[in-house]
């Protein structure tokens, strides 16, 4: 009992500033990495407010860089913080707010995108997937070069209930580039909506909480961040793999401003093309005049069926990539109507 109640009752001692530390240690951002350090702990703070109730807790902080949101979940009264950062030059400052709180703070030199954080935990803190969320969550300041790619990880392991999701359905609470952040909230009809929107949404409830200015951070990024809060489902909405999902979805958006039937067409071969097209919406009971943004997690629940029924009678046909076919026909007609249809995906 003593032990919870001094779990509950923590702060930090007085500390040198973020601000200090990043002078003390002579730490500069570098742009090559996306860095960008967040100093006011008043923001620091509200982000780990939103994660929700901490006390107890066990979390993941991805990236902490000079210890802002560091300080304000270890204030949180958390049970254990277990912080992983690729870059060496932050390890000392991590170091010294792990001394200010024995036992709390657990610090590894290394790559959020490899680590194996599904054995870092406690086995006790697992819990059935039906169940309410385990006391395990995920909170960062992501560089916005690996924000996309980790997210896109991440929702795989929530498919796959692996990774950070072995212990059940953990919350996650990030920051993202403004853009990528309403993407990742966008409705069906949004100006936003994307693959990201359709990938998220069908495997978590997704919200997104609030934005903080570019003028917060140090240095000032050319654009505002989104902070964005991730529970996965007890259902997906698409119970399909999530390989499967991804390439029609991917398929779906290649032409997000045509049709959705011209970006659905790539999913089959040139010479059978128009008429398994026709196929698929028609047994999908999708209107071929919808634009991709125009559809709901629920139409792509159905063409995603439909697509893997289609698989199953074609061994060959999941394995179809429009791209080898067009590089190999020296086509023109299939590719995106400029490079900002990749980039928007």
């Amino acid at each position: 009992m003593a032990t919870s109640r001094a779990l509950t009752t923590f702060r930090l001692p007085p500390l040198p500033t973020i601000r200090e530390i990043i002078k003390l240690f002579r730490l500069q951002a570098v742009k090559q990495l996306s860095q960008n350090f967040l100093l006011d702990l008043r923001l620091t703070d509200k982000i780990v407010r939103k994660a929700g109730n901490l006390t107890n807790a066990y979390v993941y902080e991805v990236g902490p860089g000079p210890g802002g949101i560091t300080r304000s979940i270890l204030n949180a009264s958390v049970a254990e913080l277990l912080v992983v950062e690729k870059d060496s030059r932050f390890i000392p400052g991590l170091q010294m707010l792990s001394d200010a709180a024995p036992g709390k703070l657990r610090i590894v030199h290394g790559d959020v995108l490899t680590f194996k954080v599904e054995r870092a935990f406690p086995e006790s803190l697992k819990r059935q997937w039906e169940d309410d969320p385990p006391n395990v969550h995920i909170i960062g300041n992501l560089p916005f070069s690996v924000s996309t790619p980790l997210i896109i990880k991440w929702l795989k392991n929530v498919s796959q209930k692996d990774g950070p999701f072995a212990y059940g359905r953990t919350q996650m609470t990030l920051t993202f580039q403004q853009e990528v952040a309403e993407r990742l909230a966008a409705s069906t009809g949004s100006k936003q909506r994307s693959r990201l929107s359709v990938m998220a949404q069908h495997l978590c409830h997704v919200r997104h909480l609030f934005t903080i200015p570019g003028r917060a951070f140090v240095p000032k990024p050319q654009v505002d961040v989104g902070v964005v809060h991730f529970t996965p489902l007890v259902r997906p909405a698409i119970r399909q793999p999530f390989e499967l999902v991804e390439k029609v979805v991917q398929s779906a958006f290649h032409f997000r401003r045509k049709y959705c039937h011209r970006g659905l067409g790539m999913l089959f071969p040139e010479a059978q093309r128009l008429e398994s097209t026709g196929k698929l919406l028609q047994g999908a009971e999708v209107d071929p005049t919808l634009r991709p943004t125009q559809l709901s997690v629920s139409h792509f629940g159905s063409l995603c069926d439909v697509y893997r029924k289609m698989c199953d009678e074609d061994p060959h046909l999941f394995a179809y990539n429009f791209r080898e076919e067009c590089k190999r026909t020296k086509c023109k007609s299939q590719e995106p109507e400029d490079d900002r249809e990749i980039s928007r995906l």
